[in-house]
């Protein structure tokens, strides 16, 4: 694991706020941090807005408290968003890879801590977007590795 990399994005995402979160498609969910900016879709509808730094979280997932899991992937799906709107405005406290596989655990200035778990084949499926700069980057793990990767756009 490349302790570099993980530095780099803790380094920007610590005491940024938790200014949005959303569902994407099936379990996924997106944690945006800091200053939003806003979208458009293809079609010219509104989108969910980009934070300056985001967390998608595909799946497995759980979000906790410091007693217990609240919600997660395989909870039911109607105590999601009740669940993200509680971690709204705290800032991120921590932000850690954690097993021999790389997993995501952002810990929160509320007490909460939002942890990746993958529990099928393949690689953990997450990611951490950089939006800061042009073109933007992202961290996420391919054949159990920890890599960035650059946006084309």
């Amino acid at each position: 694991m490349s302790s570099e990399l993980i530095d780099r994005y803790r380094d920007g995402l610590a005491g940024m706020e938790l200014s949005h979160t959303w569902r994407g498609h099936g379990s996924a969910i997106f944690l945006e941090f800091g200053k939003l900016t806003s979208r458009v879709r293809r079609d010219g509808s509104v989108a969910n807005p980009d934070g300056e730094f985001g967390v998608m979280i595909e799946w497995s997932w759980r979000i906790e408290d410091k007693n217990s899991v609240i919600c997660g992937s395989w909870s039911d799906a109607a105590s999601w968003e009740s669940a993200l709107q509680r971690l709204h405005g705290s800032t991120v406290k921590k932000l850690e890879v954690f097993g021999e596989l790389p997993e995501l655990a952002v810990g929160l200035s509320n007490g909460h801590r939002i942890l990746s778990f993958m529990t099928s084949e393949g690689d953990p499926q997450w990611a951490l977007f950089d939006r800061r700069s042009v073109p933007g980057k992202w961290l996420c793990v391919r054949e159990g590795r920890l890599i960035e990767e650059v946006s084309s756009a």
